[in-house]
């Protein structure tokens, strides 16, 4: 039989058309089985409820989810999740910012004890060096992060595990001071910024942020801005500085970090979203605090990642994204909401069903809906939204500490928020394989 490119020269290996086929289907399982590598969650522990770590490791092991994201360095949970092939970000508290950056030592000791000791059987992937230290109130501590960084990274570096384990810390939102359009987003803070953003450049290290568009749709709570919040169909908000029509807040959201980024010089840095995420339940005063709009803003930003559309300004591929969270907080204070994040419950039961567990988990969806998550959720109207015919006001997407109700909705609460993009229904990974699959058949029919 004559093999593709024989008559040309001979190659070092033959195969006939069922080994083609069977090439071709490895690539595309191949394909399948890494197409979650972005997706991951965070896993808290203010709570007294929790399954022990070691059941919580095999759990997330029946999931798509690759990545995990702790508040600190729970030797426990290191140890659990070791040979799972899940990445772990651990982190280093504000609280050791001050040591950290004041003595190398104490750096090379913590990253001894919480990085070397577990790796490379704990899939270490990064060191968060606080969260959201920028927007503290404490300027003495916003002047060590990039020190205590540099240590963290040096003790990292002698181990020769610079590169292999990255550090980095988290933002909220506010950070920006304009994000009104995506296209003109820029940085507060401009020498602290400056001087993250050179280590980060320098180290490779991703720029991580906290995004929420459930505080934007709190202070603009109409049936349009929750549409435009969860992914479903809305009229879209132009960006005046693109002509760009963006048809979720998500997408905006990020385009606003990335645009800021590269305005200072930086548009090569990784944006990695460290949490994102809708309660389920929240306060009489808080809006859209159900199963069904928590559903559809997850189960849809899931979507959205696994099709690759990425966004507007960064197309054709999807950001790193920590849903929060794994679970329900209970010892959290604050309002109803706050304890109110989790996408399963202790006993490994969904809160309710967007697509992360494997077909060949045997624990039963306890929801009330178990079906198979689709394309784009459709959540009904929330009964506590209020109806307006005036067209959205413009939007701040950084939305500091201040409600306010621009175009592309803002981040009033302190974890931040700002817009998002183009409103696009991708067709199911599965049905993208078949349809690759389809194609590769025909064109080896054709070449062979």
């Amino acid at each position: 039989m004559e093999c593709f490119g024989a008559r040309q020269r001979s190659p070092p290996l033959e195969m006939d058309k069922s080994s083609s086929l069977f090439i071709c289907c490895f690539v595309l399982v191949a394909a399948s089985a890494s197409s979650q590598s972005f997706i991951g969650v965070n896993y808290g522990q203010v709570a007294d409820n929790l399954p022990p770590p070691a059941a919580t490791a095999n759990f997330l092991k029946s999931t798509s989810i690759q990545k995990v994201r702790l508040y600190g360095a729970d030797p426990a949970i290191i140890k659990a999740l070791a040979n799972t092939g899940i990445g772990i970000v651990i982190g280093a508290a504000n609280g050791d910012i001050p040591s950290l950056a004041a003595d190398p030592n104490f750096a090379g000791n913590w990253v001894y004890s919480n990085v070397i000791v577990y790796y490379p059987a704990s899939q270490i992937i990064a060191v968060s060096v606080g969260n959201e230290v920028v927007t503290s109130p404490d300027p003495n501590l916003v002047s060590q992060l990039v020190p205590a960084m540099l240590n963290i990274q040096n003790a990292l570096n002698a181990a020769s595990l610079g590169g292999k384990v990255k550090v980095s810390t988290v933002h909220s939102m506010a950070v920006l001071s304009q994000s009104d359009p995506p296209s003109s987003g820029a940085f507060g803070y401009p020498d602290t910024m400056k001087a993250i953003l050179q280590f980060f450049s320098a180290n490779g290290s991703p720029f991580m942020i906290n995004p929420y568009p459930f505080f934007a749709y709190q202070s603009d709570p109409r049936p349009e801005t929750l549409a435009f919040c969860l992914f479903q169909l809305n009229p879209g908000r132009v960006d005046s500085g693109t002509g760009i029509k963006y048809m979720n807040m998500f997408d905006a959201q990020v385009d606003a970090v990335h645009s800021a980024l590269k305005s200072m010089g930086h548009g090569d840095v990784e944006i990695v979203v460290a949490e994102t995420g809708w309660p389920y339940r929240g306060d009489p005063i808080e809006k859209g605090t159900s199963v069904d709009v928590a559903k559809a803003y997850n189960g849809n930003l899931i979507t959205h990642l696994r099709s690759m559309v990425g966004t507007p300004l960064l197309p054709g591929k999807s950001v790193d994204t920590y849903l929060f969270a794994l679970y329900d907080e209970d010892l959290k204070p604050g309002p109803l909401s706050e304890r109110s994040f989790g996408l399963f419950n202790p006993d490994f039961s969904m809160t309710y069903n967007v697509g992360l567990l494997r077909s060949s988990y045997t624990h039963q969806d306890q929801s009330p809906a178990a079906a198979p998550a689709p394309s784009v959720y459709l959540a009904p109207d929330p009964v506590n939204t209020t109806t307006s015919s005036t067209p959205p006001t413009s939007v701040s997407l950084a939305a500091p500490s201040t409600p306010s109700t621009p175009l592309f909705s803002v981040n009033p609460a302190p974890k931040g928020i700002p817009g998002s993009a183009r409103f696009w229904t991708p067709p199911r990974p599965t049905l993208m394989l078949l349809l690759l699959l389809n194609i590769l058949l025909k064109l080896m029919g054709i070449l062979l």
